[in-house]
C-alpha cells in the first residue's frame, strides 16, 4: 500500500507528505504524466517534504511551482527536505 503525498504542481521536485513517512515506505506519483514509485529513506513527519528526485546541493528546490530554497547538501530522491537541507530564498 502506497503512503499519501500531495504534489501542488507538476514542475515540483517535492511533494508533501500527508501522514508521516517512515524507511521502506512507497509513495507513487504521478509527474508530468510519468507515474514514479519511490522509496522514502528517512522518517518524515506530517507535512514536510519528501524528495521526488535526486537534487544536487545548491540545486532549486521547487514547490508551488516556483523555487522556494536551495540544497545545502546532495538530496536523495525520497529523502526529507526541510530546515537541514534546505536554504529558504524567503528569508535569505
Amino acid at each position: 500500500m502506497y503512503k499519501k503525498v500531495h504534489i501542488h504542481d507538476k514542475r515540483d521536485n517535492v511533494a508533501v507528505a500527508l501522514e508521516d513517512l517512515k524507511p521502506g515506505d512507497k509513495i507513487k506519483v504521478n509527474r508530468n504524466g510519468a507515474e514514479l514509485e519511490i522509496e522514502v529513506k528517512q522518517e518524515i513527519p506530517f507535512g514536510h517534504k519528501v524528495a521526488l528526485e535526486r537534487i544536487q546541493r545548491g540545486g532549486e528546490v521547487i514547490k508551488y511551482g516556483e523555487t522556494i530554497g536551495v540544497a545545502t547538501e546532495d538530496i536523495a530522491e525520497g529523502e526529507h527536505v526541510h530546515i537541514h537541507n534546505l536554504r529558504s530564498l524567503k528569508y535569505s
